[in-house]
């Protein structure tokens, strides 16, 4: 039998202390954003499982196991994913229900390779964390256990999610800026790329078209790859007032794009993100955002979760959780 991970190989691996690990895997504070994904995503790929995940597996009793699924890219190039997961873990151990995380590869995304706890079984039900191949999702539904989708949804797979109000919030943005007399209004992300930005999009959409403004073609502009990952920025030839961006991430990398072209932010031009997380506060200027209320999230994940692993019917078969307006100097 091989020998159990513990979470000294992780922290000699990374060549970090035992107690960063360990706050890491417990969701506690004192660990960045960035070493807590990589810890999170080491633990993963060495096989490192908690002891009551050990216990409950072991045992054949006690608490269930949720496999949380989540690809690659999402989770290594977007610190929000690791923020949702932690929100997991604080949500799940109280109701003594444990979560495993497997990061999928592209490789393996591509070719449908299943993650080795639904390969052998070892989990209750399932949490897809952001957008993931449809093929890959078909075929892990078919091992009949119970999963819903955690911040994406998917028009062609009949499955419980859990939302942010991505319309909503976008929405607010735009008008924010519209109400501080700017109407040349941008929207940089790409709507194909994930559900959360179309959504997104729509919002922005509505609210100009509710000010009687038609939104432009050539403003509307891509933020990352068909591979997911992001792209440099390409400023259009006739610059807008302002920007509605599809994350912080993307907001932040656009205001250091648009000091490198002598633009001011926000004199020249008003700069949006969404999300409100890390990168809205490290930002200069601090960025106008809006809160994506991840321990929200989690919290009506883990109960629809519950509920269908004990075979009962879903509160609502799509949650949407509502965030909060920031605003900030951005776009002021």
């Amino acid at each position: 039998m091989s020998k159990a991970v513990r979470m000294a190989d992780i922290a000699e691996k990374l060549g970090i202390s035992v107690v960063s690990v360990s706050k890491a895997l417990a969701g506690k504070e004192g660990v960045g954003d960035e070493m807590r994904a990589k810890i999170l995503a080491t633990a993963e790929e060495l096989g490192y499982r908690s002891p009551s995940a050990r216990a409950a597996a072991t045992q054949g009793t006690g608490g269930q196991i949720i496999g949380v699924v989540v690809a690659d890219h999402f989770f290594n190039e977007n610190a929000f994913y690791s923020n949702l997961y932690r929100a997991l873990l604080q949500r799940s151990a109280p109701q003594g229900i444990s979560v495993a995380m497997e990061i999928v590869s592209p490789k393996a995304e591509y070719s449908c390779i299943m993650p080795t706890f639904l390969v052998n079984r070892k989990v209750d039900g399932l949490i897809f964390m952001g957008e993931i191949d449809r093929r890959y999702m078909s075929t892990a539904a078919q091992s009949g256990l119970p999963f819903l989708l955690l911040d994406f949804y998917d028009d062609t797979i009949a499955a419980d999610c859990v939302l942010s109000d991505n319309v909503s919030g976008a929405y607010q943005l735009t008008e924010t800026i519209l109400r501080s007399g700017r109407s040349k209004i941008a929207f940089l992300g790409s709507v194909g790329a994930t559900s959360s930005i179309m959504d997104r999009y729509l919002g922005y959409t509505k609210a100009l078209l509710r000010a009687g403004l038609e939104p432009r073609p050539d403003w509307r502009l891509e933020d990352r790859g068909s591979d997911g990952h992001f792209i440099p920025i390409a400023l259009p030839e006739e610059m807008p007032e302002a920007f509605v961006c599809s994350c912080d991430e993307v907001a932040y990398n656009l205001v250091e794009t648009l000091r490198r072209r002598g633009i001011r932010v926000p004199e020249d031009v008003a700069v949006a993100g969404y999300d409100d997380f890390r990168y809205s506060t490290i930002c200069d200027p601090p960025l106008t955002s809006y809160r994506v209320d991840v321990d929200a999230m989690a919290a009506a994940a883990i109960d629809q979760m519950r509920r269908k692993m004990a075979h009962k019917a879903s509160i609502a078969p799509t949650v949407m959780v509502p965030g909060a307006l920031v605003v900030r100097e951005s776009t002021k």
